[in-house]
């Protein structure tokens, strides 16, 4: 009787280890960028915002009583690779989440895998205006986004270029990625609005170092502003190949000319710089100040700017917005997750903007179009190029 007393206790005992070591795994969270390369301020920006938000959740006990475990991949800015990334992190890592995807055309390669495999894909940096709807024949969406869309961005380009400065003549020029192209389409639709038509639409490609034959046939046909799509290394090109002409004409794009490898290349032609921002680099609030501190003082990059605060900022959010999350649904299963993003019941407070009810079954972008404002290229960082913007911010 003894001895089956003595078996019953060490068994429970086995099973009470077993439970404890079950509830205290770590909860894997996927982190897909490109830490190398021509997109790499970007990449890494983002990246270390969620090491920073995973940082301070596991301080304080992690979610549901488990650490986070990020597992981070460089998917170089290559589709293929981020296809064979997404397929380690669903089916060696088995996370339950991944965050990321800096560029168009990796995360319409990639993303697939996660949609099938039913677990939630945050985009905190891409904006291609497919990326939420690329899978409209599913009756469940596991793609969400908290970046400014381009379908938020082209309007806003054109707005600034067209009705605030008076342009008539403006020349496209993007780059030939997904992301160039989706985005010149855009521009095409925002310029159709008012009513107008680029008076050239030019191509470059990634690595490209001399934009002169594109430039000439912008001015040649008469621009007044030239209009972006691209990356920064690329867009620095432009705004040198200006210089190099001695033509120099307002250069107006979406919100990567608010990287470092264009500020730092550009130098002092890349002043003047107009781009749509989601954060800028300027502790207005008590949230941001104390994300702008806690960021220079973990990662402690170049001359106290960070090279892609939008990047950071929007990453640092995305993992904030998934805590809410699972907390909601107290589970990490990725059915769960999203309805319970689809659906959060108290606001976020993040260091954009304070989430409330960011998602909808129908609508996985939690970033609108009152939020972003216009930033400007001004002595190698992002000021706000509009008093009303700041005012806006603050």
């Amino acid at each position: 009787m003894k001895f089956r007393l003595n078996s019953f206790v060490v068994a429970c005992s086995f099973a009470v280890a077993a439970s404890s070591a079950l509830a205290a795994e770590p909860i894997k969270i996927g982190v897909s960028g490109p830490f190398t390369g021509g997109s790499s301020s970007m990449g890494v920006s983002m990246r270390d915002g969620v090491r920073l938000a995973a940082k301070e959740i596991n301080a304080k006990g992690g979610i549901l009583g488990r650490q986070l475990q990020l597992v981070e991949r460089d998917d170089e800015a290559k589709n293929e690779r981020g296809v064979q990334i997404a397929q380690e992190l669903i089916e060696k890592e088995k996370v339950v989440a991944t965050v990321g995807f800096i560029n168009t055309g990796v995360a319409l390669a990639a993303q697939r895998f996660y949609e099938d495999a039913k677990i939630p894909v945050m985009n905190n940096v891409a904006t291609g205006t497919i990326i939420t709807k690329q899978f409209p024949d599913k009756p469940e969406n596991y793609v969400f986004r908290n970046s400014a869309a381009d379908f938020i961005q082209s309007p806003m380009i054109v707005e600034e270029a067209v009705t605030k400065r008076g342009f008539k003549k403006v020349a496209i020029l993007a780059d030939s990625t997904n992301y160039g192209q989706l985005g010149r389409q855009d521009l095409e639709k925002a310029l159709a609005a008012k009513g107008i038509k680029p008076v050239t639409e030019e191509k470059f490609n990634i690595g490209d170092v001399d934009m002169t034959a594109q430039l000439l046939k912008a001015r040649q046909a008469g621009a007044e502003a030239v209009l972006t799509y691209g990356i920064g290394p690329e867009l620095a090109q432009i705004a040198n190949g200006m210089a190099k002409l001695g033509w120099k004409v307002p250069m107006i794009g979406s919100w990567t000319l608010s990287m470092a490898n264009f500020i730092d290349t550009a130098g002092a032609n890349g002043n003047g710089a107009i781009m749509p921002q989601t954060f800028i680099q300027d502790p207005n609030t008590p949230k941001r100040k104390a994300f702008i501190d806690a960021y220079l003082k973990e990662f402690n990059p170049k001359n106290g700017r960070i090279d892609s605060p939008v990047s950071a900022a929007q990453a640092y959010d995305s993992i904030y917005l998934l805590k809410a999350a699972m907390e909601q649904a107290k589970s990490t299963e990725g059915p769960k997750i999203r309805e319970a993003l689809e659906d959060l019941k108290a606001p976020v407070e993040g260091v954009v903007t304070t989430y409330k009810k960011p998602y909808t079954k129908d609508n996985h972008e939690a970033i609108t179009s009152d939020i972003p404002v216009m930033g400007l290229v001004k002595d190698g960082k992002v000021i706000y190029a509009h008093p009303e913007d700041k005012a806006k911010k603050s």
